[in-house]
């Protein structure tokens, strides 16, 4: 469990990692707000369609061999933008591929913590393993600062130090469960999408929980700054404090969602989240009620996430692996859209406020799905009893 948490952390640092340094990437390389918002989404977007293709290695050579090579190639990669640096767009969008990789370790660490434990724990372990989005306050806290004082450029080479420390833990502590894992193919996900209207559903929910999660934390150090002339170290720590209650929150919603049942958590989610962005689109208060506005919205944001993986054992035990591939693109995807959503629509109508409408829109959209599937899952999961619904 450490391992894995200790793996996710680091990775989703590193993930998240162009986020926190936009506003002085933009600048030196001239981006306008678009171009910003697709360089902090591209590996969103990566990390969500990699999943895939790290969960399908993890079944053939095993969940620690996949996550060591990721690691490795994150490193790389991180090591070659600091010694020959990131001089155009094109370059820094390869870099966010790249750090992509790093998003799709959500496929090696949680079936590695997942399978360890029996189905009335699911919500407590995935949820703490997945508290390794905590990560992101990590690179929101310490990357704009170092940016100052060494340049965006040498954050890359001083990233990869925590990183090679993590893959020599990982290495040496981080184990297999001992229990048989089928080897899946790019046929068995489509398997599970024809035919299992289920899987949609979970994709849906997760591309809102966790893709307002990833979406907001990317995209929030520049809403910041154009908002309320926020500089990159302020813009940074408030975006700390929201993504910090986010993290927080994972795994105590899967404790609750093991409590009082994952659809009745994700149902008062959504609910909050609705109301919380359409209070920010409004604009009411100064920049200290925004900030408080949006650290509700990710705490809420979070404990869905661990709402969402309390339930997916259950529904999908035998396919876990399919199904956390599936479910993270689909997260991934959401966060996609939604950072790079809010810069188009920023740079078109020269405010934020359509895209935190639209949000808002959708998290009411699966509030009132919500209401639809609920009783129908809660009557056909009986025989799983051991765990809440």
């Amino acid at each position: 469990m450490l391992s894995a948490f200790l793996y996710f952390d680091l990775s989703f640092m590193v993930w998240y990692l162009l986020g926190p340094l936009q506003v002085q990437i933009a600048q030196a390389l001239a981006l306008d707000t678009q171009q910003r918002a697709l360089m902090v989404a591209v590996p969103i977007l990566c990390g969500a369609v990699l999943r895939l293709f790290l969960g399908l290695l993890a079944d053939r050579i095993g969940a620690k061999r996949t996550g060591m090579l990721a690691q490795a190639v994150v490193i790389v990669a991180l090591l070659v933008a600091w010694m020959l640096g990131v001089e155009s767009f094109g370059q820094v969008l390869l870099l966010g591929a790249m750090l992509g990789v790093a998003g799709a370790s959500f496929a090696v660490a949680l079936p590695l913590a997942s399978r360890w434990y029996p189905p009335e724990h699911q919500g407590t372990a995935m949820g703490i393993a997945g508290a390794g989005n905590s990560g992101t306050v990590l690179a929101a806290l310490f990357a704009p600062m170092l940016a100052v004082a060494f340049g965006f450029r040498n954050v890359f080479g001083l990233a990869c130090i925590p990183l090679v420390v993590v893959l020599v833990v990982f290495a040496a502590c981080a184990k297999d469960a001992p229990v048989a894992v089928a080897r899946k193919t790019l046929g068995d996900y489509a398997r599970v999408l024809v035919g299992n209207r289920d899987s949609w559903w979970f994709m849906f929910f997760y591309a809102i929980t966790f893709g307002g999660f990833a979406g907001f934390a990317s995209a929030l150090p520049g809403y910041f700054h154009d908002q309320f002339g926020f500089e990159p170290k302020l813009a940074g720590w408030a975006t700390a404090a929201c993504v910090l209650a986010g993290s927080v929150m994972r795994p105590l919603g899967g404790v609750i969602a093991d409590r009082i049942g994952g659809t009745r958590s994700l149902q008062m989610v959504y609910a909050a989240v609705t109301v919380l962005v359409a209070v920010a689109a409004l604009g009411v208060g100064g920049p200290a009620a925004t900030v408080a506005l949006f650290v509700l919205t990710l705490l809420c944001l979070g404990a869905g996430n661990g709402a969402v993986f309390q339930l997916v054992p259950q529904r999908f035990g035998s396919e876990i692996g399919l199904m956390t591939g599936l479910i993270g693109m689909a997260g991934g995807v959401g966060g996609f859209l939604l950072a790079a959503g809010l810069g188009v629509l920023k740079q078109q109508f020269g405010s934020y406020a359509i895209g935190l409408w639209l949000f808002a829109g959708v998290a009411l959209a699966a509030a009132l799905c919500m209401v639809g599937v609920k009783q129908r899952w809660r009557m056909g999961w009986v025989q799983l009893g051991t765990a809440r619904v």
